[in-house]
């Protein structure tokens, strides 16, 4: 994935306001980077913008090779379908569905014949599978540690090469956290899934093997850990 010189500007009742501003970046297959910075400071939009769930107003962003602005609404929800999973703070879990279901959803869409044996896979390696397990449970009935894993289940559902995740841990305990966190870069690793994440906890920021961050919409110089073992 490859960004280059995007901006982003909306209109404010004082004038143009400017979320971002000339952001270039680029995330090598397997890699694993965090996007860190106060609140305002454009982390969201840039995730969205990266996502192609938005259009930036400058710049440009490829997925795959493939140039997300020349790509209708409709071309850009197919890319993200074959490319990319979403992990977000709010969890973004259908109430009328069990932990199982919203599991399923994805692969039903695509005509998995095998969906609910996957499902109960997946839910069982976030540890909420087995005899005692929580598949069926709703969302509801779940805490928000449990409802995270169901979401990082949903979003490895496809297997996709691509995961972005918006503030993971930032409606958790810090246990609960830490657990949707090791979940994240066990996947990583694993998987080789490319790992993209937006937080303010610099201690999940810092096992990442690259940390960018924003600051009034622009790219500081970058920090780069070492190793990239995800393990601290």
């Amino acid at each position: 994935m490859r960004a280059e010189g995007l901006g982003r500007q909306v209109q404010a009742p004082d004038g143009r306001l400017t979320i971002l501003a000339d952001v270039s970046l680029a995330v090598a297959a397997g890699e694993s980077l965090a996007i860190v910075g106060p609140s305002g400071a454009g982390k969201s939009t840039l995730l969205g913008l990266l996502a192609g769930l938005d259009l930036p107003g400058s710049g440009k962003v490829w997925l795959n090779g493939v140039d997300l602005g020349g790509l209708d609404e409709d071309g850009r929800a197919r890319l993200r379908g074959d490319n990319i999973g979403f992990v977000f703070q709010s969890f973004q879990l259908l109430p009328a569905l069990t932990a199982r279901e919203n599991v399923m959803l994805p692969l039903e869409l695509a005509g998995r014949r095998d969906a609910g044996k996957l499902a109960s896979s997946l839910l069982a390696r976030v540890g909420l599978g087995g005899e005692h397990g929580r598949e069926r449970h709703y969302p509801r009935q779940l805490s928000g540690g449990e409802q995270q894993r169901v979401a990082i289940a949903r979003a490895f559902a496809m297997s996709p090469p691509l995961l972005f995740a918006d503030e993971p841990s930032g409606n958790l305990d810090r246990a609960s956290g830490r657990r949707v966190a090791d979940l994240l870069f066990e996947f990583n690793r694993e998987r080789g899934t490319t790992l993209v994440l937006v937080t303010h906890d610099q201690t999940l920021a810092q096992r990442c093997q690259r940390v960018l961050t924003l600051e009034g919409g622009r790219l500081l110089p970058e920090r780069r850990r070492d190793d990239g073992s995800g393990t601290r």
